[in-house]
């Protein structure tokens, strides 16, 4: 059993006395830096000049300066921008910054691991990686906190370890549990668990199952309630009990339809493509290729999420949804950018 990290193995006292930049004020840049301040830590926000996030951080309280300033400031430096970003802001606005004795985290190990960021050796490198979304951070931090994994992959200073620890005690985790990881497992094991399960698999699962009804002519809406609409009870039952207690929890039947039907549709030939998909991810081809992407202005990542938002599932999904106001429903932008 790998060991839990709990608050009285981590020194809070060791990351208030630092100085802390949080690059971003997205999902998880607003909920690091608000938990960190209500830890009693020094922080600011570092942004680009001009960032729709600007007015957001101040209103919120903190001083906002641009990255290289906030970089320059900092004892800590900790990047919370989506990874396509990490690069040239690095490359930009933190390298020159740098010095001796500071302390570069992230929330995810993309860039550290593929080289888009090679840090100098003199700093120290960590990763506090909290294992829900920027919202839930936030309000779990009054709560039980949010579980998080964390990594040191540069300990220059000898002080890594316990600042990462003292990180995710000032961001409420050590209430829940951290887990130690490192980079290169962290993000493989993320990467393949949102494309094989989380995202890719569940995503294409579902409109194979909703396609698959709608062409034997039943109704959209049906095949909507039964094969999306009807996936939250069931992820709801496996988050609060496994795979055993979602099983104790359905009818005899759907339990039986579960042990017969599954592993025809998960076989072997989609245990060889989760392989591929593994692969992928370990060889780095994958992270080429989204980097490759994001350089060339991704325009094919553009055509791919305009499709997904025309499939049929999300039409009459948006028409169902506006019926059922108890679910606060939720339109995505007409152009969503990331937010940085």
């Amino acid at each position: 059993m790998a060991k839990v990290y709990y608050d009285e193995d981590a020194d809070i006292d060791a990351i208030r006395r630092r100085r802390i930049a949080v690059i971003g004020y997205g999902s998880q840049g607003h909920a690091h830096a608000q938990n960190l301040r209500d830890s009693g830590c020094d922080v600011r926000v570092g942004l680009y000049e001009g960032s729709g996030s600007w007015k957001r951080a101040e209103a919120d309280g903190f001083v906002v300066q641009t990255v290289a300033e906030v970089s320059a400031w900092a004892d800590l430096i900790s990047i919370l921008l989506p990874d396509q970003f990490h690069k040239s802001v690095y490359e930009d606005s933190i390298k020159p910054n740098l010095a001796p004795g500071k302390l570069l985290m992230t929330a995810h190990g993309f860039s550290i691991h593929f080289r888009q960021i090679v840090p100098t050796e003199e700093i120290d490198v960590a990763m506090v990686a909290p294992k829900g979304p920027g919202h839930m951070v936030r309000r779990l931090y009054f709560e039980a906190g949010v579980p998080a994994l964390f990594a040191v992959q540069q300990d220059a200073s000898g002080h890594a370890e316990a600042l990462a620890l003292g990180y995710a005690r000032a961001l409420g985790s050590t209430k829940a549990g951290v887990l130690r990881t490192t980079f290169r497992e962290e993000t493989e094991s993320d990467l393949f668990g949102e494309q094989a399960v989380l995202c890719g698999g569940l995503s294409s699962l579902i409109k194979a199952g909703f396609e698959t009804l709608v062409a034997a002519g039943y109704q959209p809406e049906l095949a909507y309630f039964e094969c999306l609409h009807e996936t939250k009870l069931i992820v709801d039952l496996i988050y609060q009990g496994g795979l055993s207690y979602m099983r104790y929890s359905i009818s005899d039947t759907a339990e039986y339809g579960d042990y017969v039907s599954g592993p025809r549709l998960i076989d072997d030939h989609v245990r060889a493509t989760m392989r591929q998909i593994l692969t992928e991810i370990q060889d780095g081809s994958f992270a080429q290729r989204w980097v490759d992407e994001c350089e060339s202005g991704g325009s094919n990542f553009q055509r791919m999420r305009a499709e997904a938002r025309n499939h049929q599932i999300e039409q009459v999904g948006h028409e169902l949804r506006s019926m059922m106001s108890w679910l606060n429903p939720k339109d995505v932008p007409a152009d969503p950018t990331s937010v940085a």
